[in-house]
């Protein structure tokens, strides 16, 4: 366990100072202390790090998305979109190697985690946006699949952009998501 931890903070560390490309199986191992031979003891490829490092973002980010639904108790379409999308971008913020990841090491693995993140995501707050009629009871979940498929795409716009995300385009992001989801609004 302790290697593998070790791993995965070397991956992470690698990632957010020098970006996907150079966090490569062989850097990772010498950043970790690792012969490269013995790191295929315990991740088969670069791949599997990469998934078990976003799954641990992941693991924090639902955390963080959970907390502000229920703290903020959103009464408005537009209090609903912040208590989603400024916790995601602050934590992108905070944790470069996850925007990395998620946007620039797109591998199958990575993009299935990535997918099924934002399929829970869409399904949890489609049932609180229901629940408290801010949209209308047949709304399909589709929408709510859509609007975080293009808020992930405009998030990624907003991070090539620039390290920190680019406020412009989150703003924009926040705004096309609200007005799509009002035109299911009750």
């Amino acid at each position: 366990m302790e290697r593998r931890r070790a791993i995965l903070d070397a991956a992470e560390a690698l990632l957010g100072e020098q970006g996907y490309e150079a966090a490569t199986l062989k850097a990772v191992g010498e950043r970790a202390g690792i012969p490269v031979a013995s790191m295929y003891h315990y991740f088969p490829d670069r791949h599997q790090v990469d998934a078990e490092l976003l799954r641990r973002h992941l693991g924090a980010i639902e955390e963080l998305a959970t907390t502000a639904l229920e703290d903020a108790a959103p009464s408005t379409l537009e209090e609903a979109a912040d208590a989603v999308i400024d916790p995601m971008r602050d934590y992108f913020r905070r944790h470069p190697s996850c925007v990395e990841l998620w946007f620039s090491g797109r591998s199958e693995a990575v993009a299935a985690l990535v997918r099924k993140f934002d399929a829970a995501q869409a399904d949890r707050l489609w049932r609180l946006l229901v629940e408290r009629g801010l949209v209308a009871a047949d709304t399909p979940r589709l929408a709510l699949q859509l609007a975080f498929e293009v808020g992930n795409r405009l998030f990624d716009i907003a991070f090539w952009q620039s390290p920190d995300g680019d406020d412009a385009t989150i703003d924009e992001a926040r705004r096309m998501v609200i007005a799509y989801l009002r035109t299911y609004a009750p």
